[in-house]
């Protein structure tokens, strides 16, 4: 016997990862066949869900539509054997199928690990974190550090007169003959 369902349902609390996951009370579609075999109800199908997160490289926000197939065998209860304790068998419990372990395995496994909102998405400034998407050209002029003790001598070009330093030499340039 085979039956098919078509559902949608609300998404259960944290279906997905740190960074990206499906919001708990959305919309998860269900397209599943069911089938009754020797062992117990072989449910296969696709489950269609919206990821939401943010971007790792610019934080914007990254919506993920996502349709992922899943195929799961619930046994019956009295097919059990003794000695059979795998941990990660299915149960038919009654007239019941608790497809949610099937439905986040299905479903987180097909995330991205490091989610982007374009794959050529330059990501933030490491100086001042200006997106760098939106200014293209943006840059910073980075003097080179062993130079830094340097800096407060000159200022624009002229020789800065609190540091007691002139633009030729120091003050021992003077020697009388």
């Amino acid at each position: 016997m085979m039956r098919k369902v078509e559902r949608t349902v609300p998404a259960p609390a944290e279906l997905g990862t740190e960074v990206i996951g499906v919001p708990e009370g959305s919309d998860v579609e269900l397209a599943l066949r069911l089938e009754a075999v020797m062992e117990g109800v072989l449910v296969s199908g696709t489950v269609s869900t919206t990821a939401v997160g943010e971007c790792i490289r610019c934080l914007d926000e990254v919506k993920l539509d996502q349709a992922v197939r899943i195929g799961e065998l619930f046994s019956y209860p009295e097919n059990r054997v003794a000695e059979d304790e795998d941990e990660d068998r299915q149960e038919v419990e009654g007239d019941l199928i608790d497809l949610e372990p099937a439905l986040r395995d299905a479903a987180v496994s097909n995330l991205p690990f490091q989610p982007v909102c374009r794959e050529d998405c330059p990501g933030l400034c490491s100086e001042c974190g200006a997106r760098l998407a939106d200014d293209p050209d943006h840059q910073h002029e980075v003097a080179d550090p062993r130079w830094s003790a340097l800096q407060g001598i000159l200022t624009d070009g002229v020789p800065n007169q609190e540091s007691g330093a002139s633009a030729v030499g120091g003050p021992d340039d003077t020697k009388e003959s």
